[in-house]
């Protein structure tokens, strides 16, 4: 690469840079003036660049760190809005989970009922049945009773999933808490 190629492309990397910068300060201005959270999502969402800028870049997270200790009354706001997003997103999993388990329960039901309506029918029809027409009969009570056990214990897979993804929800709640945490005093200190 020659001097002047490279001089040329070091020169659109720094405009790149001073370009989002500058999209970080209207970015921050503008959801100021809207009394909206300034989180690192919320303000790479409005000024279009990464969250890794934003990270990465020195003088992108001064001039984070600058509005967030300016606008220290709205962080408990934005803690509070982050909570929400993140209990609403525990919340979509656990209804999807329920519903699941209510699917569930409502195909075991219907299974054990059409067994039992089955287990009827061969009571009554085992006097005039020959002999492999029972045995089909029997072979299919135990296909459907295979498929109630199948279904009993996909059910109980399905609870400890939603047990699980509680929990895990539960840590990555308490995990995100201590790195925001742990972020903001890095942020803060000289």
């Amino acid at each position: 690469m020659t001097p002047d190629r490279t001089a040329a492309a070091i020169q659109a990397r720094r405009h790149a840079t001073q370009q989002k910068l500058q999209q970080v300060r209207d970015a921050i201005t503008w959801l100021h003036r809207g009394k909206a959270p300034l989180t690192y999502p919320a303000i790479a969402r409005r000024a279009g660049v990464s969250r890794t800028f934003l990270y990465e870049n020195s003088d992108a997270r001064a001039l984070i760190g600058e509005a967030i200790t300016k606008t220290a009354g709205q962080r408990a706001q934005a803690q509070a809005e982050t909570d929400a997003q993140q209990e609403a997103s525990w919340r979509e999993r656990a209804l999807n989970a329920e519903a699941a388990l209510k699917a569930a329960h409502t195909e075991i039901r219907a299974q054990r009922h059409h067994i039992a309506v089955l287990m009827g029918q061969i009571r009554d029809l085992e006097k005039d049945w020959p002999q492999e027409t029972a045995q089909r009969a029997t072979t299919e009570n135990t296909a459907l009773k295979q498929r109630a056990r199948q279904l009993t214990h996909d059910n109980q897979t399905l609870e400890e999933r939603l047990q699980a993804a509680r929990s895990n929800n539960r840590f990555a709640d308490r995990r995100i808490a201590q790195l925001e945490a742990q972020l903001a005093d890095h942020t803060h200190r000289p």
